[in-house]
């Protein structure tokens, strides 16, 4: 048996380790081999991640988004976090099963708590009474958090989604990773490195912020990966989807509600959706839309009015859905993928007035779909850093404030990811020394050279 890390930089392609990555770029070089993934549907890290971890498609391990409607609750969540919510046996299950003596460190990707794996660390916010939402994370066994908030001080979880993000959240995870390596010498690591996902979706791969992110990151794989292959640690890195440019922002649900099928209730003067009483509804995330579809006879109806959407690259019915492995009973009733330059909107308020709270808020939870603009402060609110020193002070002092400084412009972003119909050089890498590994790798191809290099 051999150990092996697996690290996963978001967002990673070739065409970013030629730029400004000089160590992964020479490290890559070592190790004689970049293969392309051509990256399941959808390319988003849920989808992705689990299909490397499973060898399976979403059509069998049931991730099929970030998020997707809950049938039985009616109710559209993204970001969930329970492992039972994989239907296939994980890569920690199928390598214990061959070799009892085997152990596995999960460190930070989904679906991290209530797993089998070993060890665990991910994400996880307290939400006081007060309403007030702390930076924290979660381990098995608990104690791993104790003891890494000990060495590294709490987990900054406003450095690793919203507004300010930046490479604090990426380094803390490596370092914990180390730590937790050192504490407990796991057959395999798994260790994810969110930081390019943040820039790149934000400006764009050509604005000049991404080239010190690639340094940025670029130091922390090098610290990484120097002490792992100190400790004879063998090291894949590889990525689930790369982050194209985009300039097109389309609002499907707001053209249901144009013709009728959107269901709207009103609270406070702002306006919700109601999606149990819903003809039609879009899970939006990055350049992929589930189409919930209440009733079936509205099906022909709502894919001739999606038919006359410009920007929407696929639309797929039952058939498409199983050429694309993507039929799962949590899928849409059609599935809508963006051509090259568009991605899809939660948004469904016609009036900004009355956008609901949550839609100037960083609320993942709340959204019904996945929200990029929540990277960015309102450029159109004056004094904004003052106002938003002002709210944090109010917030320590015990007050109730809102943090609503989130832009309602789609405008803003133009980096995205989803789709599988992309160039070579914009595809998802697998970069190791195994032999034999081919130029290209299809997503679920990657399970198998991963317990591959376990030598179990």
């Amino acid at each position: 048996m051999k150990q092996q890390a697996v690290i996963n930089v978001v967002g990673l392609s070739n065409s970013l380790l030629q730029q400004n990555m000089p160590f992964l770029s020479k490290w890559a070089a070592d190790q004689r081999k970049v293969a392309h993934i051509n990256p399941v549907l959808p390319a988003v890290t849920c989808a992705a991640q689990y299909t490397y971890l499973t060898g399976k498609y979403p059509t069998e391990h049931g991730i099929v988004a970030n998020g997707w409607l809950f049938r039985d609750e009616q109710e559209i969540k993204l970001w969930r976090q329970s492992n039972h919510l994989v239907q296939a046996p994980k890569i920690w299950e199928v390598a214990k099963a061959k070799n009892p003596d085997f152990t596995c460190a999960n460190m930070f990707w989904w679906y991290n708590m209530y797993s089998t794996a070993d060890y665990a660390v991910t994400p996880r916010p307290q939400y006081r009474a007060d309403g007030r939402k702390m930076p924290d994370c979660y381990s098995f066994p608990m104690d791993i958090r104790h003891r890494l908030d000990k060495e590294l001080g709490t987990f900054p979880l406003f450095s690793f989604w919203g507004p300010r993000t930046n490479i604090k959240s990426s380094r803390w995870i490596a370092e914990a990773s180390m730590r937790v390596h050192e504490w407990y010498d796991p057959t395999l690591m798994l260790v994810y490195l969110p930081h390019l996902d943040y820039n790149l979706q934000r400006h764009g791969q050509n604005h000049p912020s991404v080239e010190k992110d690639l340094r940025e990151i670029d130091d922390v794989v090098k610290d990484l990966i120097t002490y792992l292959e100190a400790k004879g640690v063998g090291v894949t890195v590889l990525s689930g989807y790369s982050i194209t440019d985009v300039d097109h922002p389309i609002h499907l649900n707001r053209l249901f509600r144009e013709h009728g099928l959107l269901s709207i209730r009103e609270e406070n003067g702002l306006e919700l959706l109601d999606v149990g009483t819903s003809r039609a509804v879009a899970m939006a995330d990055h350049q992929i839309a589930h189409i919930y579809v209440q009733n079936s006879d509205d099906i022909p109806m709502v894919r001739k009015l999606l038919e006359g959407v410009d920007g929407i690259d696929l639309l797929l019915d039952k058939a498409g859905k199983q050429r694309y492995n993507i039929d799962h009973e949590r899928s849409g009733e059609l599935v809508a993928v963006a051509d090259e330059r568009s991605w899809f909107t939660y948004y469904f308020w016609l009036d900004d007035r009355k956008a609901p709270d949550y839609a100037r808020m960083v609320d993942i939870h709340k959204k019904p779909g996945y929200d990029p603009v929540e990277m960015f402060l309102d450029p159109q609110k004056e004094l904004i850093i003052p106002r938003i020193a002002w709210k944090v002070l109010r917030k320590k002092l015990g007050f109730r404030m809102t943090m609503n400084v989130i832009p309602l412009d789609a405008s803003l972003v133009k980096g995205s990811h989803g789709r599988i119909h992309v160039a070579n050089d914009d595809k998802p890498v697998y970069i190791s020394n195994q032999q034999n590994l081919p130029d290209q790798l299809e997503s679920v191809e990657v399970f198998d050279w991963m317990l591959r290099g376990l030598e179990l």
